[in-house]
Order: C-alpha cells, then structure tokens, then sequence
C-alpha cells in the first residue's frame, strides 16, 4: 500500500500523472481528471420532447467546476425526437442553447472546460417519447424487458433506418454541434456507446441490415465515422472526441469480436485526414457494466470470447479483452485516449503513468464530490454516492453533497 501523506490517511496524488496537464486537441487541461457524462434526468420540460437546462443544472455543473478541468455534460439530445427519455436536455431550440450558455459561462467564469455529448438514443427509447413514432435503429431486433413508460420492447420493435434517414442524421449531429459551440462548449463529444443508436449499428448481434451499412464490420462502422467526418467539419477536429464501448452488454449490444472490430473502428479513426480526426477517443474499461458486477462482467467476457459460454458461436479471439490495443491504434495518429468505467483513488494515476491513457474518467465519485480533483489532489476524505438519487428528482443526491471543509463552490 502507498505511504498515506495527508492528515487524512490517504495519498495525495497532487505529484503523480494525474495531475500533470495534457493537451488534447483544442482543450487545455491542467489535470486529468475527468467529470464523466452522467444521465442525471433534472431538465426541465417546456414542451413534448422539448426539455431545457435549468437554474439547478446550473448548480450542479458549476459546483464540479475547477480550473484547468474537463466536464462531459450528460448525454443531450441532437434534435426533437432524438431520445425523449424525462428530464434529458437537447440543444435544438434557442431555449436550449440559452440555457446551456449559462452552464458553460459559469464554467469559464471558474476556469474550467466544457464538452457537451450528443446523442441520438435508436431504440433505447420508446414511441411515447418521440411523438409515437416508432423509434429507429439499424435492424429490427428489440431490446428485452420494457421501456420506461412500460410497454414492451418486443411488442414495439424499432424499425431499421433507411439510406435517406441515416445521412439525414448524420447532418443533424453536425448541426447539433455547431449550436453547441453557440452554446459555449468547448467541444463535442460524439455518443458512440452503450447501447445507443451508433453502437447498435457497430454491434453485430443487433446489425443484420444487408446493405452497405449492415455485414461486414466496413459497414457497419460506416454510420458512426460519417458522424465524426461532419462534426469535425462542422467545428474543426480539434474540438471533436467520441465515446465508445466495445465491451458494452448494456441493452443488449453483445458484439461477436469487439477485439478486432473496433481494432478497425479504430485504425479507420486514425487514418482519418487530419481535418477529420478527432481530437480524442473516450473508451469503457471492459469490467464495467451497468447491470454485472465487476467480476461477473470479466468472467461473462471471459466465457464469450474464449469459446467456454454457452454464448461462444461467435469467432473466438486471441487478443486480451482491454483497452491498451485500442489506445496503441488510436496513438498512431495522434489521437489522445481517455479512459472510463470503474476508476477510483488507487487505480486512476497508475492507469496514466503506464500510458495507457491520457485523461481518466469519474463518475460517481464526481457525483458525490463537487470538489473531486482537490480530494484527490491532497487526500482527503471521499463523499460516497447516494444511488436512489441519480436519475430525476430534485437537489437531493445533486447539488446538496457537501464540499470539503475548507474548500468552497465558488
């Protein structure tokens, strides 16, 4: 165990890699440590489908707030209809980007960074949020159990996009990231991950389209590198990242070969002209789950790709499930790698110092620690989270974790 060096008991990271600033295209940080995208539904909703920023979303960002550090804002929709999960912001309305604008000017005023995530949801969400209109996805195949209003996903399949829709929407993500830059942000980050409507044309046990964005991995990454073509045109590069997760099971995104597939994605990132190249890739430890334990996620892995699961049809694979092969790839073109999913006091600084990533990322630590970069920094005591709080409500388990005695939200 490390020497604890604060009055605390813990160590103080304040000298390690962590702390150490990095440049990452446009975004100059004085620290890696990362504030996650975190889904916190605390929007309020001025419209069917239309929900904006308000005075406690203000609050909460500008809290986390530090000098020199990034935020992630909570994934926000790219249009109307583009997910209308409850109390989630778009930036597609003068409403919306006036109530963002607050958000990244309080930011600013205390010397920190903003990036705003943009997604479009496929078919996480249900008719009933997008006006009753069936929602999209690459194939027809339906996510298990229920949506959030209740009905059920198999009774209420998603239909595949057609050629038309997809350049259609690969057009709304750039536009969407022109108003975040009206609104702001720093930047962008594209929604690649996690189930949602780029990953379900990415994962092949939901992408059984035939046409020239459905098959062969070529294809099917075709959808999500468009996005970061026209967003980086939209922007300039420099301001563009992507999240990704190759190891994701979360609604039933469960890929044959994520090793080699997004080996691909990546070299096909990396070999983008440098107009086109995003600034930063933002990848998901694979035992990271939002339903599996840390070690039942490894060992379903682990079953799943050596060919022991009842789940192993699919080509086995000789590399290791981990992220440093994709980093490896990605670091050819210069493109910097931030990496997330079940990082705390112990492992985050190693992470960096071995050059497996340039900037990690927090989430739940961040949401119970406004003050979280200082904690880490000098070592001091952790706030843990409250998690009945995360998704809607009002301050409770938001705005109201209290700041380190001597530290202050200003």
């Amino acid at each position: 165990m490390p020497k604890a060096d604060s009055p605390t008991g813990f160590k103080a990271l304040k000298d390690t890699a962590l702390f150490k600033p990095v440049q990452i295209g446009a975004l100059s940080l004085e620290h890696r440590v990362v504030q996650a995208p975190l889904t916190r539904m605390r929007g309020t909703k001025e419209e069917d489908a239309v929900v904006v920023p308000n005075d406690l979303m203000l609050e909460y960002y500008s809290q986390r707030a530090n000098k020199g550090g990034l935020q992630l804002t909570e994934a926000t929709d790219i249009c109307k209809y583009a997910s209308g999960y409850p109390g989630v912001s778009g930036i597609f309305t003068p409403s919306q980007i006036a109530g963002w604008k607050k958000i990244t000017d309080a930011v600013h005023a205390k010397g920190g960074l903003i990036v705003s995530q943009l997604w479009h949801t496929g078919r996480a969400s249900c008719a009933s949020f997008r006006g009753g209109n069936q929602p999209w996805s690459s194939s027809e195949h339906p996510m298990d159990g229920n949506y959030l209003d209740g009905t059920s996903c198999a009774e209420n399949p998603p239909r595949p996009m057609t050629v038309d829709e997809i350049h259609a929407t690969v057009k709304e993500w750039g536009a969407a990231a022109k108003r975040a830059i009206e609104a702001g942000f720093d930047g962008v980050e594209i929604h690649g991950a996690n189930g949602y409507l780029l990953d379900q044309f990415l994962h092949d046990n939901v992408n059984t389209r035939t046409d020239e964005f459905g098959g062969s991995i070529e294809n099917r990454a075709k959808f999500p590198l468009m996005v970061i073509q026209e967003v980086s045109k939209a922007i300039g590069h420099d301001k563009v990242g992507i999240r990704l997760s190759p190891y994701n099971y979360f609604q039933q995104t469960k890929d044959s070969n994520p090793n080699e597939h997004w080996s691909y994605l990546c070299e096909k990132i990396a070999s983008l002209s440098e107009n086109e190249r995003p600034a930063y890739v933002h990848m998901v430890e694979p035992r990271f789950d939002e339903v599996l334990d840390e070690q039942a996620k490894l060992d379903a892995l682990s079953a799943y790709t050596s060919g022991k699961g009842v789940e192993a049809e699919a080509t086995v694979k000789a590399k290791p499930n981990g992220l440093s092969q994709f980093r490896n790839i990605l670091s050819k073109g210069g493109v910097k790698f931030i990496a997330a999913g079940g990082f705390n006091r112990d492992n985050a600084a190693p992470k960096v110092e071995a050059g497996d990533a340039d900037a990690i990322i927090f989430g739940r630590w961040f949401i119970a620690n406004p003050d979280l970069p200082k904690r880490l920094a000098e070592g001091l005591k952790l706030n843990e989270c409250d998690r009945t709080t995360f998704y809607g409500g009002n301050a409770k388990g938001y705005t109201d974790y209290p700041f380190f005695e001597g530290s202050v939200a200003a």
